[in-house]
């Protein structure tokens, strides 16, 4: 089977789909809650008497749902009205109820001070007892026929004692999303998996970033413990890593130096390099710079490029220039131009972008809005040509988020417009439309401005 955190689709996993998409049509209930955003899957299995056919899930509840007949059932059934789970779930409403009560009026709090105290230990040792109680009744299949619930299987896969300290049970929803749910219904039924997909239905949820209709690989978060367990497979540690130019077999051509001096230099980066070695490629524009500086003592990168992204880089030749440079950075009096081409344009030819960024702790390497806990991001942006359904801009990066000028380009509160190529947030090409083209600083011994200029090849 396919891995299901990096694939392309098969032809059979796109006709399936098709099938989803035609089925919802015709449920009125099912697809008008499916248009506010929801993940499908499709897996194509074989049955022991040798036909081919697909099942499909969703993920969680689909119209307040998890027993639609035309898709697999729950790995477990927790909505029950009269189970333990939602019996359970009542009193701690009930709790919860009681001290919103008591907390919205200040002398009832003050009175009731010890018993507030109380009921909140009393509420938050229920949910944690209640979650543990959960994970224990997901019963997974492997593909050997043996079954483990989902707090083993997180304690299997992460063995060392930091991790599972760090991961002390797995998060809420895991064992309903799409693919262990088709998993289970597979290996429950004697069913060979052949391939698996899922694709996004509906709008987009306002964190991430998701297309209707576009494929995407398994969330990492929750489901890389439960689907390594269940298929017997270890999955790479991150999507989208392997581009062939960071092959190690493959000769090291000198990168295109545009500024050199004994302190300094200026490189380029093609499409596909890392800035710094990774932890199993190590072609990088680090390793290949401490070949061409081998007397510079200092850390030598000063700022990084996305592996997909083209374009500039500063590099330090001393600890003194690095600390300096990393200083300009730190308090923004470096100035970037990035170029980029858009699918789509935007509806205003110029602008700003304030969306605060942060990891996606349960899809990385994704990024995703927070306006909570999420760091300041802000670009500013020019439309320079249309051109079909394309625009090329000019984007100039205020602060230097993780995955800034790609979230900022494809969310639907920014310019609801992907970069070209962007396999994360948008589709899939030869390469990703966007180079840093532009760069400006203060030379930190000299004084000088340094203005580099180079556009880039598409």
């Amino acid at each position: 089977m396919n891995n299901p955190f990096d694939y392309e689709p098969h032809p059979l996993c796109l006709l399936a789909a098709d099938e989803v998409r035609r089925y919802l049509k015709h449920d009125a209930t099912c697809e008008s809650d499916a248009r506010n955003g929801k993940m499908f899957g499709v897996l194509v299995v074989k049955t022991n008497n040798g036909k081919t056919g697909f099942l499909a899930a969703y993920s969680g509840l689909l119209a307040g749902r998890n027993d639609w007949a035309w898709f697999v059932p729950p790995v477990f059934d927790a909505q029950q009205p009269d189970g333990h789970f939602k019996q359970t779930e009542r009193q701690i409403s009930a709790i919860n109820r009681q001290i919103r009560e008591w907390e919205t009026n200040e002398e009832d709090a003050a009175t009731h001070a010890t018993a507030l105290n109380e009921l909140r230990q009393q509420r938050k040792q229920m949910s944690e007892e209640l979650q543990r109680w959960l994970f224990e009744q997901y019963l997974m299949l492997n593909e050997r026929g043996e079954r483990r619930n989902l707090i083993n299987i997180w304690h299997d896969y992460h063995t060392s004692p930091r991790l599972r300290q760090r991961f002390p049970l797995p998060p809420g929803g895991s064992g309903d999303c799409c693919a262990p749910k088709l998993l289970q219904y597979a290996f429950l039924h004697q069913m060979k998996p052949l391939c698996i997909a899922e694709f996004w239905y509906g709008a987009s949820p306002k964190a991430e970033i998701r297309h209707h209709g576009h494929f995407y690989p398994a969330c990492r978060g929750k489901c890389l413990p439960i689907l390594t367990y269940m298929l017997g497979t270890f999955f790479s540690p991150s999507p989208n890593t392997h581009h062939p130019s960071t092959n190690t077999q493959q000769p090291s051509p000198p990168l295109p130096i545009l500024y050199d001096d004994e302190w300094l230099a200026v490189v380029s980066k093609p499409a596909g390099m890392l800035s710094v070695p990774g932890r199993e490629e190590q072609r990088s524009v680090f390793t290949l710079m401490r070949q061409r500086f081998p007397e510079a003592d200092g850390p030598l990168m000063v700022h990084r490029l996305d592996m997909a992204t083209s374009g500039l880089i500063v590099i330090a030749k001393s600890k003194e220039v690095h600390k300096l440079l990393q200083r300009q950075f730190s308090q923004r009096k470096v100035k970037k131009r990035y170029v980029a081409v858009l699918e789509g344009i935007p509806s205003a030819r110029s602008g700003i972008i304030t969306l605060p960024l942060c990891p996606n702790p349960l899809d990385r390497p994704r990024q995703m809005v927070d306006h909570e806990v999420g760091k300041e991001a802000l670009t500013r942006y020019e439309v320079t040509e249309t051109k079909g359904t394309r625009a090329r801009v000019n984007l100039y990066p205020q602060t230097g988020r993780t995955h800034q000028l790609r979230m900022h380009c494809a969310h639907e509160d920014g310019l609801a417009c992907p970069i070209v190529g962007d396999e994360l947030y948008g589709t899939k090409a030869e390469r990703l439309h966007l180079h840093a083209a532009e760069i400006t600083f203060t030379h930190p011994l000299t004084g000088k401005e340094i203005h580099i200029v180079e556009e880039p090849e598409f």
